[in-house]
Order: structure tokens, then C-alpha cells, then sequence
């Protein structure tokens, strides 16, 4: 079978594997479509690993399965969650399932930029899903990204009425203004790419500004009753973000980092302790998350389909990292099977 193999973002190699064999407790599945995440071009953060294969939104074909397996068959459509929970340990017990170590060590094999992916029993149990008819293949890859938008804002305790600044209007910063819109947030995006600005309003923001605007706080004041906002999300790695962010937030405010720089960040302790400032992480998403985030998807509560701009064949998925790294004219970038396309 064919694979793509991860050396650095401008180096990705198709490469022939063996198909994966099965346990009894297994699955294997035709990959049908894969997304590009936004970290998997991190590759600062992906080439302390290389040589490997990504991909973690991973839609597809069951088309062998284990004798011991039930509630699955060969045929079924289904989205495969790599990281699961294992329901046993401390963290899972205070129902703290991204804090579990079996789902920051789990995973599928050997990744969903292949043309087969064995899944494991953990993940056979926990996080294979199927997929009702009005969920297509390429829709179901966005499942994973609208499950750690959900997991991040179920931190944030949104309130109809207050207002949520989005600092960067990728694929992240896109899900988290629609989950926003369904809680009836006034909602401010921000970037520095004009392309993915005007898609921000688009897809509904109340207001946009240019994130290299000198008069970046003032713009958000003079648009909301001379307040700041009172949630700041942030999906950008620059450190303009981080300062914006921090600049932005009112008090008793929350910021949540959906994305992080590659440095430390230095917080403003006095202001923030002054002003009951809570800032917080977001990483991954439950079983829980991932189910909530089919069902938005299934009942057209979120419009996904809208946001995928580009689909590659498995063969040139390097075209398709370059279209997410350089982030100019694109949103969401899915590997499909070569024939596929």
C-alpha cells in the first residue's frame, strides 16, 4: 500500500508498505479521506519525530474485520478517532479524558496518510463512529477539529450576549466562531490575511480587524461599547496573537489558547490578577466531544462542507502541505485516494 511519509514539511515521501495485519479485536480501513491539520505543518513540532506518518482526521471504509470485534461490519462507513481515552485511570475517573495518558500515547496505525489504517481495540471501543448517510467522507474529517473546538469552549462557559474575540481565521478559528454563533455570542475575528478575514465574515462574524492594525484595541472598544472582549480565543502561533490576546481581554475575561507559539509566554500577572483574568489551554477531545461534534455536523448546526477548499490525491500530498503551510487562498485541505479524485 502506499504511504506518506513525513520528513519536513517540503519533504514528503510516497513510500510502499505492507498492508497492516489484524488482531481479533481489529479493524482495518480504507482511508476514503484524511484532513491536513494545522499542526501537522507545526514542523518544529512534527520533525522531532520524522520520519513518520501523519494524519489524524481519518474518514473511511471498514473493509476487514477481527473475529472478536462487535457492532461493526465490512462496509461500514466510519470517522476513526486516534486518540482515546482508556475510562480506568485517575484523570478519566474525575472525567478528565484529555488528561489520560492513554490518549496522548495512542494511536492508529501507521497513520491517515496511508491507503489502509489498522485500529486498535482501545480505539475500535472508543473512538470509531458511524457515519448516518448525510455525512460525507470529506465532511467527516472535520469531526476531529469541531470535537477539540467543542472540548476548548466547554472551558470557556459562553453566555449568550457576551463577546469572543478570534484571533486567527483558519479552520479552528472558523469552528470556534460557528460554535460561538449557536451560544449567540457577538463575535470579533481577527487576522492578517485578508482572504481568510473576509471568510470569517462570511461564515458570520459580527466584525473583523486586521490584526496588524496599530489601533488593534481601539477597533475592538470602538465596536463594542468601549468593552474589551470578554472571552479572546486564540489560533495563531505568532506572538502578535499572544499580545493582542492579552491586550483584548476585559476584566473577569478568559483567553484560551487553541494554539500555541514556540516560545514561553509571559503573562501580565498583575493586570490579569487585578482583573480576575483567567487564562487557560485547550488539547485534544473526548469520545464525548467527538460524538457531540458528529451530531452538529449530521444536523447541518454547523456548516463544514463550506470550509473545505482543496482535495489532493494521497500521491501529491506534499502540493497539499504547501497550501496549508504558506495559509494564503485556502481552508481546509483533504487527502483523498488517488482514483478519488
Amino acid at each position: 500500500m502506499k504511504v506518506a511519509v513525513y520528513y519536513s514539511n517540503d519533504d514528503i515521501r510516497i513510500e510502499e508498505r505492507s498492508v497492516p495485519s489484524l488482531s481479533h479485536s481489529e479493524i482495518l480501513v480504507k482511508m476514503k479521506a484524511s484532513g491536513i491539520c494545522g499542526t501537522d505543518v507545526l514542523q518544529w513540532y512534527r520533525i522531532k519525530k520524522a520520519p513518520c506518518i501523519l494524519g489524524h482526521e481519518m474518514a473511511g471504509e471498514i473493509v476487514e474485520i477481527g473475529s472478536g470485534v462487535e457492532g461493526f461490519k465490512k462496509g461500514d462507513r466510519v470517522f476513526v478517532s486516534h486518540h482515546v481515552p482508556c475510562y480506568r485511570c485517575y484523570y478519566c475517573g474525575q472525567g478528565n479524558y484529555t488528561a489520560c495518558e492513554s490518549l496522548h500515547t495512542g494511536n492508529y496505525y501507521p497513520g491517515g496518510f496511508s491507503e489502509f489504517i489498522r485500529v486498535p481495540e482501545e480505539n475500535v471501543r472508543y473512538g470509531t463512529f458511524l457515519l448516518p448517510e448525510e455525512i460525507t467522507f470529506e465532511d467527516a474529517t472535520m469531526i476531529e477539529p469541531l470535537g477539540c473546538v467543542i472540548a476548548g469552549q466547554n472551558q470557556l462557559g459562553l453566555k449568550e450576549g457576551q463577546t469572543v474575540l478570534i484571533i486567527g481565521t483558519g479552520v479552528s478559528g472558523l469552528l470556534h466562531l460557528l460554535l460561538a454563533k449557536i451560544k449567540k455570542a457577538k463575535i470579533f475575528a481577527a487576522d492578517i490575511d485578508e482572504y481568510r478575514l473576509k471568510k470569517a465574515v462570511e461564515f458570520g462574524a459580527d466584525y473583523g480587524i486586521d490584526a496588524r492594525s496599530n489601533h488593534f484595541v481601539d477597533e475592538l472598544k470602538s465596536m463594542n461599547d468601549n468593552r474589551l472582549a470578554d472571552i479572546v480565543i486564540i489560533c495563531a502561533a505568532a506572538k502578535q496573537a499572544v499580545d493582542n490576546a492579552f491586550h483584548s481581554v476585559g476584566r473577569k475575561g478568559k483567553v484560551l489558547f487553541f494554539a500555541v507559539p514556540n516560545n514561553e509566554i509571559a503573562i501580565p500577572s498583575l493586570r490579569f490578577w487585578r482583573d480576575e483574568i483567567t487564562v487557560t489551554f485547550s488539547y485534544g477531545a473526548s469520545p464525548e466531544d467527538l460524538l457531540e461534534a458528529l451530531n452538529l455536523i449530521s444536523s447541518h448546526k454547523v456548516d463544514v462542507r463550506n470550509m473545505i477548499t482543496h482535495r489532493i490525491p494521497l500521491s501529491a500530498i506534499g502540493d497539499g502541505f504547501q497550501l496549508v503551510s504558506k495559509a494564503k487562498d485556502s481552508l481546509k485541505v483533504v487527502v483523498v485516494p488517488d482514483k478519488d479524485v
